[in-house]
């Protein structure tokens, strides 16, 4: 069994990809050749928005964002301290500071009483707020009802980093159009991935998509050898806009199936660990479904044992920001980050893809359950 099967999704849709490769091939225009205006325009229509730009990866997008915010030396900007490295490594590549904040312990993205505490430390400091970056961990959006107001009183601005979260809304709609900039990431194993890196930004404001889009081309103006900034190169490939055009086509019905999928997982594992919470006005893509153990030697006997059964299982994320060395001297919520310490000490996740079979979720279900049954026995 595969923790992500990539090998099946392919399996669909082998033809039409071999076909808009084929396409590439034919017409030689492997740099933002035609497929990457097509992909950027339905990936806008997907999420309602009014503006997409495709990038190199979604790193890249973080990066762009925060230069395109003209975010500099003396700012500081905000990031939860459980996530991935990568929302938090673009920042002192602008000059600015990093201030990790704590995760909500129930949907493990941004806590927005964290974020007010880390705000004042920041002004105690000297330092000019300038930005937030919640990220929608797992699928699941950020508290962008609370977070934003937050900004706005503040004259903060908002970037989402929805990298494991394209598709995912907030009150009926796409965090796309509630954040100053959205970010996601075409990495393989992302919900919608390609088949190397890519990324994209969203934005509703017209000025900022320019600017954006001077901004992954060498900083052009009017055509690419008049540069009127310094930007970088941070294109994506035409193959993987092409690949991706039939990914996007499919990737309504694979949501369902996720969906459906974490919904048997709910059912038949609520009793045994902290299951997923998701609140009534969100939806999730489920990039994980993560589950939290009770202690972190119950989680090790669980996993073990999923793997002695032939069920990957995965820990994301082992470290908290804070306790990993580029980050140990950064600056963080005055209480800590307790909740995202804990985090990385119980949760971890199960398969899932758009192509789970009911055999196969419930041979999860079983492997899981089953040892979770086991530690307890070996507990008393």
């Amino acid at each position: 069994m595969n923790f992500i099967d990539l090998a099946e999704q392919q399996r669909h849709i082998r033809t039409k990809i071999d076909a808009r490769i084929a396409a590439v091939l034919d017409h030689g225009n492997y740099i933002m050749g035609p497929e990457v205006k097509e992909l950027e325009t339905q990936l806008a229509d997907f999420v309602g928005a009014k503006h997409c730009l495709s990038c190199a990866n979604g790193t890249d997008a973080l990066l762009i964002a925060l230069m395109a915010l003209g975010v500099t030396a003396g700012d500081a900007v905000f990031v939860p301290s459980f996530t991935f490295a990568s929302t938090a490594e673009v920042v002192p590549l602008v000059g600015a500071t990093i201030v990790l904040v704590d995760i909500d312990p129930r949907t493990y993205n941004m806590d927005p009483e964290s974020l007010k505490r880390c705000i004042a430390l920041v002004k105690s400091e000297g330092l000019k707020p300038a930005v937030v970056i919640p990220v929608d961990l797992f699928g699941l959006p950020a508290d962008y009802n609370e977070i934003i107001p937050i900004a706005a009183e503040n004259n903060m601005k908002v970037i989402s980093d929805s990298a494991q979260a394209f598709g995912a809304t907030l009150d009926g709609k796409s965090p796309c159009l509630v954040a100053d900039i959205t970010t996601t990431s075409f990495f393989p194993a992302k919900p919608l991935g390609c088949y190397g890196d890519g990324g994209a930004l969203f934005t509703e404001n017209e000025e900022l998509a320019a600017l954006i889009n001077s901004l992954r081309v060498h900083g052009k103006g009017t055509e690419k050898y008049d540069n009127v900034r310094v930007g970088m190169n941070s294109r994506l490939d035409t193959v993987q806009a092409a690949i991706l055009l039939e990914k996007l086509a499919v990737y309504p019905q694979e949501l369902v199936s996720r969906q459906q999928a974490a919904e048997a997982y709910t059912e038949a594992l609520a009793d045994k660990f902290v299951v997923p919470h998701v609140p009534e006005n969100a939806t999730s893509v489920w990039a994980q479904y993560t589950l939290a153990a009770a202690t972190q030697e119950e989680r090790k006997a669980v996993m073990d044992g999923a793997k002695s059964q032939g069920v990957p299982t995965m820990i994301y994320y082992p470290k908290p920001l804070h306790e990993q060395v580029a980050y140990k001297d950064c600056m963080i919520d005055p209480k800590g980050a307790e909740n995202s310490c804990r985090a990385a000490q119980t949760v971890f996740s199960i398969p899932m893809h758009g192509y789970l079979t009911s055999d196969e979720i419930e041979k999860v279900i079983k492997s899981v359950g089953f040892n979770y049954f086991l530690s307890e026995v070996k507990e008393t």
